[in-house]
């Protein structure tokens, strides 16, 4: 058995299967994006048109795809500047509480293994003008009903609330796996220093907690990106574009409209959005930690 895994072409036999699927589903669908993005293809009909780089200069000079731009960087600073310094809170509570502990960490996750179909139309009854709990809350201060979802000025803030609500959870558990596992020790010895329950949290647990914060960020961000199916079930890109993102505004032309083509520039856009703003952040990061070595 072990001259056997010791034979490369035993490895390669159990590596095939998975480079093959890579391939097929991964590689090979990014090749053909790209090379439909420099077509007018509709996506039915066997003529092929090649039109070089006109479906990414007619993206570039479209204002509404500078609007599905600026929503996606709305997801991305939401994210980070508010839904994961709640994470990291919510964590931490749930960290130290002593009872009920496993009961807090699934009520926590169950809204990330919800349908977002079924995410959608609850957050849409939360946010019905005429019965919602949102307005009936509001309504308690005599502020007047808003009409959340219609009106351009409040969609895309209900929107984010409720995208945060759905994966909130999902990476409360994983940044509680992480608090769970720094040595309680440590805790303890600055608990007798005199240290009380925040500046533990600031300068122990945080920084040892940073490796999974850094991956809680970069997934945000690039969920950020690719977000589109919480948006479609809410409002479907609306009022007037004001929820577009990237996504939805792709989707709109490749399948609605039948510019295949067009819609394909849109997906490598979304592709090279993505690939270039999580190197940067992997830049950030992997320069701001050696500075912190040094």
């Amino acid at each position: 058995m072990n001259k056997a895994l010791r034979n490369p072409l035993i490895y390669s036999l159990f590596v095939l299967p998975a480079f093959i699927l890579f391939l097929a589903f991964f590689i090979y669908p990014i090749f053909t994006a790209i090379n439909n993005g420099f077509t007018s293809w509709n996506g039915i009909s066997k003529n092929v048109t090649y039109i070089g780089l006109d479906n990414y200069v007619m993206a570039f000079q479209d204002v509404a795809f500078w609007k599905s731009v600026r929503n996606n960087v709305y997801f991305i600073l939401f994210s980070c500047l508010i839904q994961v310094p709640l994470i990291i809170f919510f964590s931490l509570l749930i960290a130290n509480v002593k009872k009920f502990k496993g009961l807090y960490k699934t009520a926590v996750f169950m809204p990330s293994i919800m349908s977002t179909a079924v995410i959608g139309i609850l957050w849409g009854f939360i946010y019905n003008p005429d019965f919602g709990l949102m307005n009936e809350v509001l309504g308690i201060f005599g502020i007047s009903p808003i009409y959340w979802l219609s009106d351009k000025n409040w969609a895309m803030i209900a929107i984010l609330i409720t995208n945060a609500w759905q994966w909130t959870g999902f990476y409360i558990v994983m940044v509680l796996a992480a608090i769970l596992s720094i040595p309680r020790e440590l805790d303890e010895a600055a608990a007798i220093d005199g240290a009380n329950g925040i500046q533990r949290a600031w300068k122990i647990t945080i920084p040892l907690i940073m490796p999974i914060i850094s991956v809680v960020i970069m997934l945000s961000m690039a969920g950020a990106m690719k977000a589109a199916d919480i948006v479609l079930v809410m409002t479907k890109g609306g009022p007037a574009g004001s929820t577009d993102v990237m996504a939805t505004y792709m989707i709109r032309y490749a399948i609605t409209s039948f510019r295949h083509g067009f819609g394909n520039a849109i997906a490598v856009l979304i592709f090279l959005f993505t690939i270039i703003i999580t190197v940067v952040y992997q830049v950030v990061v992997a320069r701001r930690t050696e500075r912190i070595e040094y």
